[in-house]
């Protein structure tokens, strides 16, 4: 299918493009101030009844009716980045979880089903990588079945915006009416860069375990039970960062894990007060060169995409990001 509107625009996908990547222009919806049309980039889902559903970067669905299409064709993948290390969506997957394992875990075919006593979405949520052995919607009732045997409300993590990811998962989701409550980004970045950092590191203190101070100062921990303990130490070589503060909770904390080439860098956090002294920056520079001694030479992080402040800091380190993702949550 291929014709012109208006004698100038013209529509070049067709129902057999789903998979690709498109740039449509289409009339705007009610409530949008300003032109009359607008433009919607992303993967084209599906085409089902005269409707497009297109999945951009940061997981938004767009339905746009055939009506109301002006102008359509595919478009190239993203180009490639032109720093940090090159990775593979499954590759990134697989080391993040590594990262933040569960205390309970079951597998579900290409699924894994986790539970952490409630701690953090990304140790409490199933973790889709392949297909579940099942239709969909018996998969969703299986999980939800095994969370609420353990008290705990159901989650599915999916990522949107590079190769192998699950835009049309997040589709399905969201017919099934399952809401998406948070995103996040995951960054990549070079390692050696961070090590080189001019960075007072002498004030960071590295350690195996999770302190009690250390506790004190990371805001997601709450009321520490032994699963955040669990969370927390788990991972291939995992390491604790602390900068002493006034008294006996730390002015500023991280956490590193060490798996292969991959150094996964979380948890850092500043006291308040404490702020613009460069102590973040020290936390990842002293983890970053704890990283390279054992062998690692690229760099991944996650930042929520609101969390401005955090993610200045990455961006001056080098980081770029890889792709989002997103947890939904039964509606």
């Amino acid at each position: 299918m291929e014709f012109t509107t208006g004698g100038r625009l013209v529509v070049r996908i067709t129902p057999e493009d789903q998979g690709k990547r498109v740039s449509v222009r289409h009339l705007a919806r009610p409530g949008e101030q300003g032109a009359k049309f607008t433009d919607t980039v992303g993967v084209l889902t599906s085409w089902d009844a005269g409707v497009l559903s297109i999945v951009r970067r940061n997981g938004e669905a767009v339905r746009v009716p055939e009506g109301e299409m002006v102008a359509g064709k595919v478009i190239p993948a993203e180009p490639a980045r032109r720093r940090g290390p090159a990775a593979t969506f499954r590759e990134l997957a697989l080391v993040s979880a590594r990262a933040w394992q569960p205390v309970e875990s079951e597998a579900l075919g290409g699924w894994t089903l986790r539970a952490a006593g409630g701690f953090t979405r990304r140790a409490n949520s199933v973790l889709p990588l392949g297909e579940p052995g099942m239709p969909l919607e018996d998969a969703l009732a299986y999980a939800r079945a095994w969370y609420t045997a353990r008290g705990l409300p159901t989650y599915v993590q999916t990522s949107t915006g590079a190769e192998g990811t699950q835009e049309a998962l997040c589709v399905d989701l969201e017919n099934f009416g399952w809401v998406r409550e948070v995103s996040a980004q995951l960054r990549i970045a070079a390692l050696a860069p961070i090590g080189d950092l001019d960075a007072d590191v002498s004030q960071v203190v590295l350690g195996r375990s999770v302190q009690p101070g250390w506790l004190a100062r990371y805001q997601r921990a709450g009321t520490p039970g032994p699963q955040v303990r669990a969370v927390l130490e788990s991972g291939p070589s995992t390491w604790f960062a602390t900068v002493a503060g006034d008294g006996e909770v730390p002015a500023a904390i991280g956490r590193c894990v060490i798996d292969g080439r991959w150094a996964g860098f979380m948890a850092v956090e500043v006291d308040p007060a404490q702020r613009r002294r460069g102590l973040a920056t020290a936390v990842m520079t002293a983890l970053a060169r704890q990283a390279l001694s054992e062998g690692a030479s690229a760099a991944w992080l996650q930042v929520e995409a609101d969390n401005e402040g955090a993610r200045a800091l990455y961006d001056a380190q080098g980081f770029a990001t890889h792709h989002t993702y997103h947890h939904f949550r039964q509606g």
